[in-house]
């Protein structure tokens, strides 16, 4: 048991009388309202899954203590708090806290917090319009506003989903046994007698369908090398729920099938403009994660250079282009279940790494991701980076059978030759040593990949000896080059261009070559008085002593 969006651990500890930090248990409880809701375990420590041996709550009044505390601090937060017994007969304090489905939770003192992965975030004022507007969003799917009859439904499309659950090789017996009704209600499409949203949305009739708010729409559109429209897919008349949508989008655009050849050997190897891979989870992922309280189409823009996937609405709140890969949050829960049971898209948290794996295999850059205020926009590359990256990732892949994080974190490195553990963290959205190690997996250990360096300045590259191997020709660079040859490098620039910037060294001896490694060649270079510097930050001038020109 690891703490992430719906479980928090505190030792036993933490409770201390008097002393007691309650501020802190209601700030944590306000973001679990806010968010998911989830469950604080006190009495298990955060590395542990169960209570120490012989553990017990003394005070059986504890409890209700701690409930009173929490109500007396909070607004908006429903909390039930009990004492469990963990499988080792040791007990341990639950504080289970219930999401706040239409009202948003907060402190006595007006601070609002939610929780995303496993820890707690403040929301600042001018986000509290999003939070409030994830709200709707989080309970669409259950709402029965419409009061369409649950008996009212599109028959073929109620049998091709209850054939589909029951053929599924993700769904259990237990599940499958059901029967259809039962099905409907363990999927949410019906409750207290009518379709929910979520039921209208995939099982209901068009009219119905598209009497929703928000009905999802898909328009594809093709543009020529002057970005001017040549053809255009609508998908917006409301015939289709979001497995008959996302099947359009995949066998009715041709350009799906269009790759580039390039040599493999004797053979040639066919690596696709956009893979229907990485096509299929992002039209999913627009189909599940889009918020549908906001207005707007789903647009899939094919250009000459790039693919572009629009969808209404924002990240939800937590997410950002920038941890995208490493942090998920369900905004329409049900439906995700759906879309998973299916087999129509990766399980939660999971698809942006299929995504990044996919197309770092095809020698293609990793995906840009915008968030704007009406919509989230990811742009996928179509020109192939290096075509010998390919050959590497091809072979590698076989011969070691790669795991997907390390599939992602050699492309990385092969496509930018060298990365350091700053850039490769940044990249990978981890914040600390075991979280790349984790990505950078059995890499080291084949001796796929090298590294120099110590802690946050360790270099990572591709192993010369295996790339020679493949007869990998590389471009020539000087971005692995040796400290001595860089001090040389740095010396006869300056001594050439006295009174130098940093920026116009750094320009002039290789912009491929690490900043931080010049700085750090420099401050050597300062510290052994071979040159000298004036002024101070970006003002600062590099030059050489008189009588260090004529002695060297």
């Amino acid at each position: 048991m690891q703490e992430n969006q719906n479980i928090d651990k505190k030792s036993l500890r933490f409770i201390k009388g008097k002393q007691t930090d309650w501020d802190e248990l209601a700030k944590d409880c306000v973001c679990f309202a806010n968010g998911q809701g989830g469950f604080i375990l006190i009495g298990i420590e955060d590395e542990d899954s169960v209570p120490p041996n012989g553990q017990k709550i003394k005070d059986r009044t504890l409890p209700e203590k701690i409930q009173k505390a929490i109500v007396e601090r909070t607004t908006n937060v429903g909390v039930a708090v009990t004492i469990q017994q963990a499988p080792n007969k040791a007990e341990y304090i639950q504080i289970q806290i219930f999401r706040s489905v239409q009202t948003i939770a907060a402190t006595n003192d007006g601070r609002y917090y939610i929780r995303v992965s496993d820890t707690c975030r403040p929301v600042p004022p001018d986000e509290m319009s999003r939070l409030a507007a994830e709200k709707n969003a989080f309970i669409w799917e259950e709402q029965t506003n419409k009061k369409i009859p649950a008996s009212q439904f599109d028959t073929d499309k109620k049998n091709s989903f209850l054939k589909a659950i029951r053929n599924s090789t993700r769904v259990s017996t237990f599940v499958k046994e059901k029967s259809n009704d039962e099905i409907r209600e363990h999927y949410f499409f019906k409750k207290a007698g009518f379709l929910t949203n979520l039921g209208i949305l995939w099982i209901g009739n068009r009219n119905d369908r598209a009497g929703l708010l928000f009905p999802p729409a898909v328009q594809v559109i093709r543009y020529n090398e002057a970005e001017e429209k040549v053809w255009k897919l609508n998908l917006d008349d409301f015939r289709y729920n979001p497995f008959e949508l996302l099947e359009h989008v995949l066998n009715d655009v041709p350009d799906w099938q269009e790759s580039a050849e390039i040599a493999d050997g004797i053979f040639r190897k066919n690596i696709p403009f956009f893979p229907l891979e990485v096509v299929r989870e992002l039209t999913a992922n627009a189909l599940v994660h889009r918020s549908y309280t906001t207005r707007g189409d789903i647009f899939i823009n094919i250009f000459s250079d790039r693919l572009e996937i629009h969808s209404p609405g924002r990240l939800p709140f937590g997410v950002t282009p920038s941890n995208i890969l490493s942090q998920s949050v369900r905004r329409n829960e049900h439906l995700s279940k759906v879309f998973y049971d299916l087999g129509l898209m990766e399980k939660e948290g999971s698809g942006f790494d299929l995504i990044y794996a996919r197309l770092l295999s095809s020698g293609k850059p990793i995906p840009v991701v915008k968030d704007y205020d009406d919509r989230v926009t990811v742009i996928i590359k179509k020109q192939i980076v290096n075509k010998q990256v390919v050959q590497l990732m091809d072979k590698a892949g076989k011969e070691f059978q790669l795991r997907q994080k390390e599939i992602i974190s050699l492309g990385l490195i092969a496509q930018h030759e060298t990365l350091s553990a700053i850039e490769i963290s940044r990249l990978l959205n981890q914040s600390d040593e075991q979280g790349l190690r984790n990505w950078l997996g059995r890499l080291p250990d084949f001796e796929l990949i090298l590294s120099k360096g110590k802690t946050k300045g360790t270099q990572y590259y591709v192993n010369p000896e295996y790339l020679r191997k493949l007869n990998f020709k590389a471009k020539t660079t000087l971005k692995n080059i040796e400290d001595y040859r860089l001090e040389e490098l740095i010396f006869k620039d300056i001594e050439n261009y006295p009174n130098s910037a940093f920026g116009d060294i750094h320009l002039r001896i290789g912009k491929e070559i690490n900043k931080h490694k010049i700085r750090r060649v420099l401050k050597g270079m300062l510290d052994n008085k071979r040159i000298s510097c004036k002024g101070e930050k970006k003002g600062r001038k590099y030059f050489i002593e008189q009588n260090l020109r004529n002695t060297q």
